[in-house]
């Protein structure tokens, strides 16, 4: 491998693939850095929920056909926990097959990197990258790979997963949730295909979304509470999930293995700095209440492409080029960082006062299309829908 490339993308994960993936045939030369190794990247257990504006990027490069196990979204029902009030979102009233979908984390990346094979460009696994900085016409990284140093000039360097590189130097705003998510797929008695449920608690929220034969479970508490949950038996477990939720499913049968992750807000000061981009998980973390996330990501990949594959080639990395990125990605970033961060400022919390505006509050949105259509449209969309 060269010692310089055009663009070098630090993160393998379906956001740096899918902006690698976008990139293929722009003849740039392309460099990604991947952590993990091979085996670890392909056993990931998590599943993914995409939004129907990331199926429409997934097809414009060509994979959404190859990915299998895909499980359907066409209704979101939400709900309050010991309250009236609920709202449903369909997707026959939007006009769209489906609002969104859920699968596994390794069918995307699988289709991703499949995709990849016979372009030009170079992906290395267990490559640790340890330093990135700017100089005056580019950027220079130095990883370690199969024992040996190695260093990297770039013109253009993409942090696409992490962004714990550039954190001492230009530390991000953090706020804790003071939540933790419980993480597993359940079973039950009355599954309901296609139906995703959303029932906000004073704990915080509970999701569950249909994935093969039952539901993935996302089940926030307060961290020493999550933590309580994620040691509960089996039994215990399934008769506490069932109080939780209610009888919509029927009775809890099963649970798969369990993770816990805490939750929180963390976003970059900047998602440019000189000859360097962050995207993805490295620009922003965020709650999964409306299950922005991934789907930000996704879209500040095929965004950053389009600016790339439309810049003058001597403009790469220039900082007139990153301020049109920049440009570009804010209003959509931003709402989709307060929207979220909304949410759950809302409803995880027992306010008496509170409690009663959001129920009134659901079931106004359900008698209002024109609201329903806007709420529904940005969680598919963000704001380029």
């Amino acid at each position: 491998m060269n010692a310089h490339c055009d663009i070098a993308i630090i993160g393998g994960g379906p956001v740096g693939t899918a902006l690698m993936l976008a990139l293929r045939d722009s003849g740039l030369q392309i460099v990604m850095l991947e952590a993990r190794k091979m085996e670890h990247v392909s056993a990931d257990p998590r599943a993914l929920a995409l939004s129907s504006g990331s199926r429409q990027l997934l097809e414009r490069l060509g994979v959404w056909k190859s990915i299998t196990q895909v499980s359907l979204i066409k209704t979101i029902h939400v709900s309050q926990k010991n309250s009236f009030g609920r709202t449903l979102l369909r997707a026959e009233e939007l006009k769209v097959p489906e609002l969104g979908y859920v699968l596994p984390y390794t069918a995307l990346q699988n289709a991703l990197q499949s995709a990849l094979k016979g372009s030009k460009t170079t992906c290395l696994t267990g490559a640790v990258v340890t330093q990135l900085q700017s100089t005056s016409n580019g950027a220079s990284i130095n990883y370690r790979h199969a024992g040996h140093d190695h260093q990297l000039e770039a013109r253009l360097a993409v942090v696409a997963d992490g962004g714990k590189l550039l954190e001492a130097a230009h530390p991000p705003e953090i706020r804790d949730y003071g939540q933790s998510a419980v993480i597993a797929h359940v079973t039950c008695t009355h599954p309901q295909p296609d139906i995703a449920f959303e029932r906000f608690t004073m704990q915080g929220p509970l999701a569950l979304l249909p994935f093969r034969d039952g539901y993935e479970l996302v089940w926030t508490a307060a961290h020493e509470m999550a933590q309580e949950i994620l040691h509960w038996n089996d039994a215990t477990f399934l008769a506490q999930l069932h109080q939780h939720f209610g009888d919509r499913a029927g009775k809890f049968l099963t649970i798969g293995k369990r993770a816990c992750f805490p939750l929180r807000l963390k976003r970059a000061p900047e998602i440019t700095l000189p000859h360097t981009v962050l995207i993805g998980n490295a620009a922003q973390t965020l709650h999964p209440v409306a299950g922005q996330g991934f789907n930000m990501g996704l879209r500040d990949a095929w965004e950053l492409a389009q600016e790339i594959l439309n810049c003058e080639p001597e403009a790469l990395g220039s900082d007139a080029m990153l301020a049109s990125y920049r440009k570009q990605r804010q209003f959509d970033r931003h709402a989709g960082i307060h929207f979220t961060d909304g949410l759950v400022r809302l409803f995880s919390n027992d306010l008496l006062l509170l409690k009663s505006g959001r129920a009134a509050a659901l079931t106004v949105l359900d008698c209002l299309p024109g609201a329903k259509k806007f709420v529904a449209r940005r969680m598919m969309f963000g704001t380029n829908g």
